[in-house]
């Protein structure tokens, strides 16, 4: 097969409506990219802030979304998906169009807080919605088709904003909101007009019916699983914080390599997450996937630690096999916490389920920036095999808490339920990818435009 063909099976979606859904995706990464190329300089140079209130304002912002994330997985399951996402995006839309008229810290740390929480109620819906609406067999290669779309839009906005950053032109810096903002509304349109989903579909005395049974706070399984998701997609942390100050402070790699090693991820992360995801269809083979992604996880911190002792070519060429391999480590991880959330959440409370795992999730991850930084960077070889069992710890403990989740599940959801949340059909996941018979969905963007680290697990994987 050429490479030609390979990639126009590639860029062929699932189905008609996962390509829709994907336009989605590629639309919010093409808003939020461009402002996020900028928005340092913008927060500096335009709203007027030191860089110390810009990092306290997005930490006490992130504080707000973690505690936002289960009242608006309620909120999402009583409105509907659909309509909270074109809500969020809506709202994200009209708040970017206020930002070149902020001019203190009060009220950069107040439109901060406002972003942060209408981005958790589009981040929950978005995820919501795309378990809700896509047939079994079909998410997995959908949701990876569409994660393919969003790095495109995050590499095509992170363009225009290094355009709009070259003049430095005020004029053109705060412009960039104000095309964010048009994206983020024409996003919302978008939304409104995406087929509704089941849960979509129900009248005002439905929604007013409270679903029998106990919620995902007392589902253990399904927390332990979200914590040990959080802590598998550290590998973002190693991505962008650790292997950067790593290479700057401990190799002698030149600096411009970094951008070289991104772009990497990037191009790796448009063109294979289908090819990951091929095979992946329940709970099983998305624990296969896990152990492979943790496989690819231990090598490359192994690979990276070598830097340290190596010179010239030989440094850069490991630094570029380490990126490859702890892209494939991400690309695993993402198609495995697909099929997790698809089979393990109760469908009556896919919004609740979404929320109560943001917060398990982050309490995964929240502490890694500083641990690992401190790992690497001070205690050098062994900082790295420390986060590397770290790592094998979660891969391993993840397997019995998937488990717990499944039997609390079949306890707590009667069976013609659960039916629904079953993805084990997707045969169609081992078959060449290519138009389906049944048309079906992909995923857009509904996080917020000040997030940092993914994830979420839903965050980055839109």
């Amino acid at each position: 097969m050429s490479i030609v063909s390979t990639l126009k099976k590639q860029a062929t979606p699932p189905s008609p409506l996962a390509g829709r859904l994907a336009t989605q995706s590629l639309l919010f990464a093409l808003g939020e990219g461009t402002f996020m190329a900028g928005s340092a300089v913008f927060f500096t140079q335009v709203v007027g802030l030191s860089v110390v209130q810009v990092g306290l304002g997005l930490t006490i912002a992130g504080v707000a979304s973690f505690i936002a994330a289960y009242p608006m997985g309620r909120i999402v399951d009583r409105l509907g998906a659909k309509r909270c996402w074109a809500i969020s995006s809506a709202g994200q839309g009209a708040m970017f169009a206020v930002w070149p008229f902020i001019e203190s810290f009060q009220g950069y740390l107040a439109m901060a807080i406002v972003m942060e929480v209408i981005g958790a109620l589009g981040g929950v819906a978005h995820g919501a919605y795309t378990i809700d609406v896509l047939p079994p067999q079909e998410r997995v290669n959908s949701r990876a088709y569409m994660y393919s779309a969003l790095n495109v839009g995050f590499t095509l906005g992170s363009l225009l904003g290094i355009i709009a950053l070259g003049p430095e032109s005020l004029t053109l810096l705060m412009a960039m909101p104000l095309f964010t903002s048009v994206v983020f509304l024409f996003n919302s349109f978008n939304i409104t007009r995406l087929p509704d989903a089941k849960h979509d579909m129900r009248t005002a005395e439905e929604r007013k019916v409270k679903v029998p049974g106990p919620g995902p706070m007392r589902n253990v399984g399904w927390l332990a699983t979200s914590f040990f998701s959080g802590m598998l997609w550290t590998n973002q942390v190693i991505l962008n914080v650790v292997i950067p100050l790593w290479l700057v402070d401990k190799t002698d790699a030149p600096w411009v390599i970094l951008s070289l090693l991104f772009g990497t991820n990037t191009v790796m992360c448009i063109v294979l997450p289908m090819a990951a995801a091929r095979g992946i269809k329940d709970v099983t083979t998305a624990l296969r996937a896990i152990r492979i992604s943790t496989v690819f996880f231990i090598i490359s911190c192994v690979i990276t630690l070598s830097t340290h002792h190596t010179v010239g070519l030989w440094t850069i060429l490991l630094f570029f096999l380490g990126h490859v391999t702890l892209t494939g480590a991400e690309l695993y991880l993402s198609a495995a916490s697909w099929t997790f959330e698809a089979e393990l959440m109760d469908p009556r409370r896919r919004g609740e389920y979404q929320g109560a795992a943001e917060l398990s999730s982050t309490l995964g991850h929240v502490g890694a920036p500083a641990a690992f930084t401190f790992l690497a960077m001070t205690w050098s070889t062994y900082g790295w095999l420390v986060i590397a069992g770290l790592i094998t710890f979660a891969a391993i403990a993840i397997h019995p808490s998937t488990a717990m989740a499944r039997r609390f599940l079949e306890r707590n959801v009667p069976a013609d339920v659960l039916a629904d949340a079953a993805a084990h059909a997707a045969d169609d996941a081992d078959a060449p990818v290519g138009p389906p018979t049944v048309d079906q969905p992909a995923e857009p963007g509904g996080e917020s435009p000040l997030d940092g680290l993914p994830e979420s697990t839903g965050d980055l994987i839109r």
